[in-house]
């Protein structure tokens, strides 16, 4: 597997000088700070049902985002129109509404010295996020992909008898970012991904549905069409014969996609914006233990993935080009660092951490690189091997968890547990508990740690929940 090679090409030589030439237009026109963000992309994606082609959409764009200060004032627009007209425009509207809107003491570009406190920003080819091998296949061979992996579901089983469909995606991406700080930057990005939907219906007619897929930044590291659509179908055929078990206190079992979730509302707990609000149970808590200390969570936006591709939260520096880091968020049960863009760590007296999120428009928000709990040393089968009962769940729905108190109550569907093995699948009921008191009650940590998004999690043993059914 070969690296595309990292010499830019012309387009992303003309984003870093678009967005360089908007920041000095802005500042000649009576803007304080300036920062300008410039995105082009092309996507292919092809939905394959029953053999037959239901979607295909091949689409490209580009765009410029602005964000502009006068004093501690501040306004962002966007536009797709890059003509000298267009721009000029969307200098004078950002300038325009800055005017306009109310004072913020806390509004404003990372302070000067930040952008190098930490080194400077990490080479985008070292980070390996790009590989020109994504389109390598014509168009007619990505609808067979797509083909192949739902045919592969469709004939693992007679019981598969219908599916959601089979699909096939590619997409590559170029960012460039400039400010009136004197930051210039820009990096490549690419995806590819196959995925299966199968339906398997059981002898009382009742259906199921499941589905599984195989993502990476580079073509060659997909899985088969025919792997992906096994394991879909292995993953549906287990849901056959769901029942609803009667409410109980027993231990949970969390499998990875369903851990990942989880993950997802302790990272919207540590978040800066939860934090300065008063929004979140863990407010006022650094530096405590809030969990068991077998728990380290790490966000590292520098990840390399074992397979040498960047993970897919890699960058080579946030959203206000402040350059990458790996934080640290809960050390040993210790909560050690909150997550922060600059606005939210000026509300609370700290620095960013470097996590600042955005879109062409609107002010930065907080997102995570590669969030993830370090694994541990059982596996997921010892992990089962020690249950009388209880729940193993595989996927959560819903949205029921507050992050202000912590409540946790999620709508679940798995496998019940009994005597250390999988039994019967299990559905319609849900996991409830305190998100405080599930870290801290946190019981075995598996050590099947695998990235397939930007939040990872290995399967977890949670005790103390209910499981509310029938």
């Amino acid at each position: 597997m070969a690296q595309s090679t990292p010499t830019p090409d012309e387009t992303e030589i003309d984003l870093q000088s678009l967005v360089t030439d908007v920041v000095s237009e802005a500042m000649k026109a009576g803007a304080s700070d300036v920062e300008a963000v410039a995105r082009e992309g092309d996507e292919f994606s092809v939905n394959v049902r029953m053999g037959e082609v239901e979607t295909i959409k091949e689409s490209g764009s580009r765009a410029l985002g602005l964000r502009v200060f006068v004093g501690k004032r501040s306004a962002s627009t966007s536009t797709s129109d890059l003509t000298p007209a267009g721009v000029r425009k969307l200098v004078e509207g950002a300038l325009a509404l800055a005017r306009i809107t109310e004072e913020d003491p806390y509004a404003g570009l990372p302070d000067n010295e930040e952008f190098g406190a930490s080194g400077a920003a990490p080479s985008a080819d070292d980070l390996h996020l790009y590989y020109d091998d994504v389109y390598s296949l014509p168009a007619v061979e990505r609808v067979e992909w797509a083909r192949r992996c739902e045919a592969a579901a469709l004939a693992a089983d007679p019981r598969i008898n219908n599916s959601d469909g089979g699909s096939f995606d590619a997409s590559t991406g170029r960012r460039a970012m400039a400010n009136s700080r004197g930051f210039v930057g820009g990096y490549r990005s690419s995806y590819a991904g196959v995925s299966a939907a199968p339906l398997a219906t059981d002898a009382d007619g009742k259906m199921q549905r499941d589905g599984w897929w195989s993502s990476a930044r580079c073509f060659a590291d997909l899985e088969s069409p025919e792997a992906v659509g096994a394991e879909a179908a292995r993953r549906t055929l287990r849901r056959l014969g769901a029942r609803r078990v009667p409410t109980q206190h027993v231990p949970i079992v969390f499998s990875p996609e369903a851990a990942r979730t989880l993950i997802g509302s302790i990272f919207e707990a540590v978040s800066g914006d939860s934090i300065w609000r008063g929004a979140s149970f863990l407010a006022g808590k650094l530096g405590e233990t809030i969990a068991v200390p077998a728990l380290t969570l790490v966000d590292d936006n520098l990840m390399i993935l074992p397979n040498g591709e960047g993970g897919f939260g890699t960058s080579p520096f946030d959203a206000e080009g402040l350059p990458s880091r790996r934080t640290v968020v809960i050390d040993q049960g210790v909560l050690k660092s909150y997550m922060l863009n600059t606005y939210t760590a000026r509300k609370l007296g700290m620095r960013s951490t470097h996590n600042a999120a955005r879109g062409l428009a609107g002010a930065p928000g907080i997102g995570c690189g590669n969030l993830y709990v370090q694994p541990g040393n059982y596996s997921k089968e010892q992990i089962l091997r020690e249950l009388k009962d209880g729940l193993y769940v595989t996927s959560l729905m819903g949205s029921g968890v507050n992050v202000v108190t912590g409540d946790y109550s999620r709508g679940a569907a798995g496998l019940w547990i009994e005597n250390g093995e999988l039994t019967h699948a299990v559905e319609e009921v849900t996991v409830a508990g305190n998100l405080g008191d599930m870290l801290r009650n946190i019981v075995a940590i598996g050590s099947d740690l695998e990235f397939k998004t930007s939040i990872a999690s290995p399967t977890l043993r949670i005790d103390g929940m209910t499981v509310a059914g029938t």
